[in-house]
């Protein structure tokens, strides 16, 4: 199991790093995709979250699973292919963002070369995949890990302790007669 470095932003507003813009580029375009897979249905109801699901996996986002427990929440993100160097994930009070890029070259030989290999196409490319889950409660920026074994990204984030409600007192009121 490796770790994997969490950069971590503790003031939400602080959204400087690189991450936050390219993730709202992502949003919009899983909102246009997401847009014309509901109108080509008509615009009826009941369809807009698997609209917007398929809009995600086909624009970039990795298979993922959050479990909320007493005390942290667990993510899980399916990263098969990945190196811990390729992994970087962003933690602020109410969302976690977790990306992954890896590129993969094939270069053909030169030609004229007797003899020589050259390759005519190639599948291999760039792999850059998001991942952004925004939580319920807030978690303590400081506190959040993130490790990859066997292909699965898991980033563990506790929760902030909230103080208790104080408990209500009711106090009867006189009527002044």
């Amino acid at each position: 199991m490796a770790d994997i470095k969490v950069e971590k932003v503790v003031d939400p507003r602080m959204r400087t790093l690189p991450v936050f813009k390219e993730v709202e580029s992502l949003l919009d375009r899983v909102r246009t995709k997401a847009f014309e897979m509901f109108s080509r249905r008509g615009f009826g109801d009941g369809h807009a979250l698997d609209d917007w699901l398929a809009a995600e996996r086909e624009i970039c986002w990795p298979a993922g699973e959050l479990v909320e427990k007493d005390k942290d929440y667990a993510l899980s993100v399916a990263l098969p292919g990945f190196e811990p160097t390729d992994i970087t994930v962003t933690a602020t009070p109410r969302e976690v963002i977790v990306h992954a890029k890896s590129k993969t070259e094939r270069k053909g030989e030169e030609e004229g070369k007797k003899g020589e290999k050259k390759v005519c196409w190639s599948e291999f490319r760039s792999n850059d995949v998001y991942r952004r889950v925004e939580l319920a409660k807030d978690i303590d920026v400081q506190s959040v890990t993130a490790s990859l074994n066997n292909g699965i990204l898991k980033v563990i984030a506790t929760k902030v302790e909230t103080k208790a409600e104080k408990p209500t007192r009711v106090v009867p009121i006189s009527s002044a007669a």
